[in-house]
C-alpha cells in the first residue's frame, strides 16, 4: 500500500532522490498549482503529489515527478489507484521525470518533444554546437564575465531580469511567480545562481538547483543587450562547468514550452547535441463516473484539456 508520510519524515526517505522530490521543492511549488503537498511512500516507491480541491484531483509538482522506484517489485500503480479512491481523488496529471526510474503503469502516457540532458564530461565547450560557441566567444569579447553564487542570499536582481525576459517573450501570467515562491526556493532548495555581468551591470542570470549527480537548470533571463551579446550562452556554459567541478554528472536543461519540440528545445539541444532524451506526461482517471459528472461529459477526452473540468472557460 501507499501511505501518507509526514513532511518531517520525507527527506530521510528521499535522501537518494532528485531535488524535484525534496520536501522543500514540493512545498515551494504547491501554491503554483493551488494544491496541498502530500507525500506518499510504499511498495518500494515514493510519490509527492499536490492535491487540489473542488473537485479533488492530483498533479505532480512544477517541473517533473511521478512515482519514483527505490526498490523494484511493488505494485505501485495499483497501490496509488487504491489511495486515490480512498482519498476521493478523481484524476491525476503527471509530468514524468525523464531521467529517473518512474512508474508509468496506470497512466495514459503521451510522449512530449523530449528534454535535454547534458553529460558533464570532457571539454564541455568543445561539445557545444558551433552557433552557441560563437556566441560564447562574442560574450567574452564584449567584456562579459560569469560568476557563481552557491546558496544565494537574495534573488532580487535575478527576478528582475527573469521577469523582463518573460515580458519580452509574452509569457503567460503563470510564469510570473509570486514573492513566496522565490522565498521558498531560497530557504529550502539547494540553489546556485550564475550571473553574467559587464560594464553595464547584469546581462544574464540563471538558476541551477540540485545535488549530485543531477543538476537542473531551473530558470533564467537576460537583458535585450545581453541576449544579443551571447550572455545566456555564457551563463549556461558556466553553470555546466560549475557542476562538472563539483561532482555533478548531468546538467538537465529541460524541454520546450509545455514540453513541445519548439525553438526553446532547439536552443537547449545545441548545448548538448547528443543529449536529447524522451519525455512524457501521464493522465489517469480514478473515479470515472464522478469525473464525467464534474466534466459534464459522456466520455473521457484523453486528447483534450485534462482534467476537462478545469479547462478555462
Amino acid at each position: 500500500m501507499l501511505a501518507e508520510v509526514g513532511p518531517e519524515d520525507w527527506d530521510a526517505l528521499t535522501a537518494r532522490a532528485d531535488v524535484y522530490y525534496s520536501r522543500g521543492f514540493v512545498a515551494a511549488s504547491a501554491p503554483l498549482a493551488g494544491g496541498e503537498p502530500v507525500f506518499l511512500a510504499g511498495e518500494g516507491a515514493v510519490f509527492p503529489v499536490l492535491v487540489r480541491s473542488g473537485p479533488v484531483d492530483a498533479v505532480t509538482p512544477y517541473g517533473y515527478g511521478g512515482p519514483l522506484v527505490l526498490e523494484p517489485g511493488g505494485d505501485v500503480a495499483g497501490a496509488y489507484d487504491a489511495w486515490c479512491r480512498a482519498r476521493g481523488v478523481l484524476s491525476t496529471f503527471a509530468v514524468f521525470h525523464p531521467l529517473l526510474p518512474v512508474v508509468t503503469a496506470g497512466f495514459r502516457v503521451t510522449p512530449l518533444g523530449g528534454t535535454v540532458a547534458w553529460a558533464l564530461a570532457g571539454d564541455l565547450e568543445a561539445g557545444v554546437h558551433a552557433h552557441h560557441r560563437r556566441l560564447v566567444r562574442r560574450a567574452r569579447a564584449s567584456g562579459l564575465e560569469a560568476s557563481a553564487t552557491p546558496a544565494p542570499a537574495d534573488l532580487g536582481a535575478f527576478v528582475a531580469v527573469y521577469e523582463e525576459t518573460m515580458r519580452r517573450a509574452g509569457a503567460s501570467p503563470f510564469y510570473f511567480f509570486g514573492a513566496s515562491y522565490w522565498e521558498a526556493l531560497l530557504r529550502d532548495v539547494p540553489l546556485v545562481r550564475i550571473d553574467v555581468t559587464g560594464e553595464d551591470g547584469l546581462a544574464a542570470s540563471v538558476l541551477g538547483m540540485g545535488r549530485p549527480p543531477l543538476l537542473h537548470y531551473h530558470l533564467g533571463g537576460n537583458t535585450e543587450a545581453g541576449r544579443k551579446a551571447g550572455a545566456s550562452q555564457l551563463a549556461l556554459l558556466s553553470l555546466a562547468r560549475w557542476g562538472q567541478e563539483r561532482g555533478f554528472t548531468t546538467l538537465h536543461l529541460g524541454g520546450g514550452v509545455g514540453g513541445r519540440a519548439d525553438s526553446l528545445l532547439e536552443y537547449k539541444h545545441r548545448f548538448a547535441p547528443g543529449g536529447l532524451v524522451p519525455s512524457a506526461i501521464g493522465k489517469a482517471v480514478h473515479d470515472e463516473p464522478a469525473y464525467l459528472e464534474a466534466a459534464g461529459a459522456d466520455a473521457v477526452d484523453w486528447d483534450g484539456f485534462f482534467p476537462a473540468y478545469r479547462e478555462p472557460r
